[in-house]
């Protein structure tokens, strides 16, 4: 007679342990939670007992640090600008051509926003280049409430820019970015037939090459002065 056969038992699934990883990061972040209420708590105290010790003192600290924080913030939104100073003392390294050339493409960007703010006239100065940027890298908007939309592009001497990024920038700046103006700043030069598509539009772009890129950063007037 042969053995009955023997029931096998169900296997019981194992739920995955903890990693141990996942408890140290959370042991961490409370630890540099703590820290930071701790510090917090620290500088608290020491103001409270400066206030006491020098009541004059701190409230005159505190009302400077008032002020500078925002003046900071109205200088950051373009409500306030700061004067200028002479060329010969703001020569620093973005006013070679070279400089621009060794940038990235997104530092480029910034370098030429921050060479609009240089001018009163100009509101707000924000860097919107992307993946999915329509041809426009650089939104100006002035005071007089023109929109100036700024294509860069930073080539090497021998790339010049082509007529495809006039087509471009001329077919987006009006109807999609609702700007008054464009502007082309590259590094390099433009290709004769970039100049001769850019000269038959009705309303043709502000091309800023290399030498006039190098004058607009030594102090020369910007290229929606002109």
């Amino acid at each position: 007679m042969a053995a009955p056969a023997r029931r096998r038992r169900p296997t019981r699934t194992r739920r995955p342990a903890t990693r141990p990883q996942r408890r140290t990061v959370r042991r961490r972040r409370r630890e540099a939670a703590t820290s930071r209420l701790i510090v917090a708590a620290i500088i608290l105290a020491t103001a409270v007992a400066a206030f006491r010790e020098h009541p004059v003192t701190s409230s005159v600290l505190a009302a400077l640090a008032l002020a500078a924080a925002i003046l900071l913030l109205l200088v950051r939104t373009g409500r306030i600008h700061l004067p200028t100073l002479p060329t010969a003392a703001r020569a620093d390294f973005t006013h070679s051509i070279a400089a621009y050339q060794h940038m990235t493409g997104v530092q480029f960007e910034h370098a030429i926003a921050d060479l609009a703010r240089r001018d009163t006239s100009v509101r707000t100065a924000t860097v919107s280049g992307g993946a999915n940027d329509r041809v426009l890298d650089v939104l100006l908007q002035l005071n007089d409430g023109r929109r100036i939309a700024v294509q860069c592009k930073r080539y090497a001497p021998s790339n010049r820019v082509g007529a495809p990024v006039i087509y471009a920038v001329n077919g987006t700046y009006r109807a999609y970015h609702r700007c008054d103006q464009a502007l082309i700043v590259t590094t390099s030069s433009f290709t004769p037939d970039a100049q001769r598509a850019n000269a038959e539009l009705d309303h043709p772009l502000r091309l800023i090459d290399g030498r006039a890129l190098s004058r607009w950063a030594s102090g020369g007037r910007p290229p929606w002065g002109t």
